[in-house]
């Protein structure tokens, strides 16, 4: 798979982390442009870590990691605008005063760097990005006004207003109700079509991705498994991953660690 044509995300042999503390040791992985990737494993398994190199905020330990066409041993690479990136959901302050479309703006300063005046192109692209969420009737509302489901659509507005190659979204479903979840997730997965989009989706709901990605990668501070869900849910695989925490039915993988986690 190194044919680096299509492969624009490429680990090779990389270990990630910190003295004394290897989060993901030994990473070799191909993405391609334009398929949808699933990052799944327990918590703690170096999920985040991933997202951080993809960001390049962490160079390998050792090994190579080649985003685009760049060797990014170098961080805060230029490349990082063309990755949007979701991170893991905080609790928006109702009273922190910034609408909606300022919000999304937001997406353009990273593309354009800070110095730069944002123009009306800017304003523009931010309300096309809001088009592509459904959300562009809410530019004026106060984003703490929004539902936790409206707000994550603006945050993936505010990633795509960076007319990004690759959508990195972190546990884009957490804190939101199923309803909402299953309708963050369809939005991802029309976006994935729709704008020919790259996209890394990190999360620990397998069951609510299985049916939809192209691929999944499955970690614990190792690659364990990468490939289509078909090849990568089976039971022996995962029970080396999740152990006893794993309960399989017919229809289901109920992992019980995050059941827990989610549910305090």
């Amino acid at each position: 798979m190194s044919n680096s044509e299509s492969s624009i995300i490429q680990f090779e042999r990389a270990t990630f982390g910190f003295p004394g503390i290897i989060a993901l040791k030994d990473i070799t992985l191909s993405i391609s442009a334009g398929q949808f990737v699933g990052v799944i494993g327990p918590n703690g398994s170096g999920k985040t870590t991933l997202c951080r190199a993809v960001l390049g905020l962490m160079a390998p330990l050792e090994g190579h990691l080649h985003i685009f066409d760049c060797a990014c041993d170098e961080l805060r690479c230029h490349h990082r605008a063309q990755i949007g990136y979701l991170p893991q959901k905080g609790v928006v302050d109702r009273n922190f005063p910034v609408t909606v479309l300022e919000t999304v703006m937001m997406g353009r300063y990273g593309a354009l760097g800070l110095l730069k005046r944002p123009s009306g192109k800017d304003r523009e692209i931010a309300m096309e990005a809001l088009a592509h969420v459904g959300m562009e009737s809410h530019r004026d509302t106060a984003l703490g006004h929004l539902s936790g489901g409206q707000q994550q659509r603006v945050f993936i507005a505010r990633a795509l207003a960076q007319q990004p190659k690759v959508l990195l979204l972190d546990e884009p479903t957490t804190g939101l109700d199923i309803t909402t979840q299953h309708n963050v997730i369809e939005l991802v997965q029309h976006l994935h079509e729709e704008l020919k989009l790259t996209v890394l989706l990190i999360t620990h709901d397998i069951n609510m991705i299985r049916s939809r990605v192209d691929r999944l990668v499955l970690l614990k501070t190792r690659l364990y498994a990468s490939g289509p869900p078909a090849d990568v849910l089976k039971p022996d695989i995962l029970r080396q991953v999740y152990g006893k925490d794993l309960v399989i039915t017919d229809k289901d993988l109920l992992i019980v660690e995050d059941y827990h986690h989610h549910h305090h």
